[in-house]
């Protein structure tokens, strides 16, 4: 069996309090659709806002969402996706949670890839500047982890250039700044 790393590290709690299907949701959106206040997030998911400000609490409490001070005014609070990275680790059982949370993200993925590439209106810009890109190879174990080293660090350097600029894609032509999402998944492939 496997155990999932997450890095920052969650503990047990924080698993348990993510894989809740309704704070699944809410990182969704937040992740897709970037900041949101709980009433926002309510009218999105046709909730409360008692439901998602509570829920926020809890997500908040572990790490998995943090305020966005840059865009409440008054006792307006704003809420963004905090980012995280998870990685399998041989060993250990895989807890329930992490199983939920493991599927949430892979449905997530693949619905995020599906509306991009049935997006027939997408600018041509955006189309030009895209990559869709699957590569096999063999490797050692020790060549795939520089691998992965290397490309998370370029992925930090490019994706690190856009925080901070809620404000400015708010008010920015949608041709000239986006939200982008970066998947990059590198595993072996089953054995025969």
């Amino acid at each position: 069996m496997d155990e999932f790393v997450f890095e920052p590290r969650l503990d047990a709690a924080a698993m348990k309090a993510f894989a809740h299907p309704l704070r699944l949701r809410m990182f969704s959106v937040l992740s897709n659709g970037g900041p949101a206040t709980a009433t926002g997030l309510a009218e999105r998911l046709g909730e409360s806002t008692g439901q998602t400000s509570y829920h926020l609490r809890q997500l908040e409490r572990h790490g998995l969402v943090e305020e966005d001070t840059s865009l409440g005014k008054g006792r307006e609070r704003w809420w963004r996706a905090s980012s995280f990275s998870m990685r399998k680790r041989a060993g250990d059982a895989t807890a329930p949670e992490v199983a939920v949370l493991r599927s949430a993200m892979v449905e997530d993925a693949a619905a995020t890839m599906q509306a991009w590439l049935s997006d027939d209106a997408a600018p041509q810009v955006w189309v030009d500047a895209s990559l869709e890109q699957s590569t096999t190879a063999i490797l050692t174990p020790a060549e795939l982890a520089v691998m992965n080293r290397e490309v998370q660090k370029v992925v930090d350097r490019h994706t690190s250039a856009g925080s901070g600029r809620e404000a400015e894609l708010r008010e920015a032509d949608s041709t000239k700044l986006r939200r982008i999402r970066v998947y990059y998944y590198a595993f072996p492939l089953p054995q025969d």
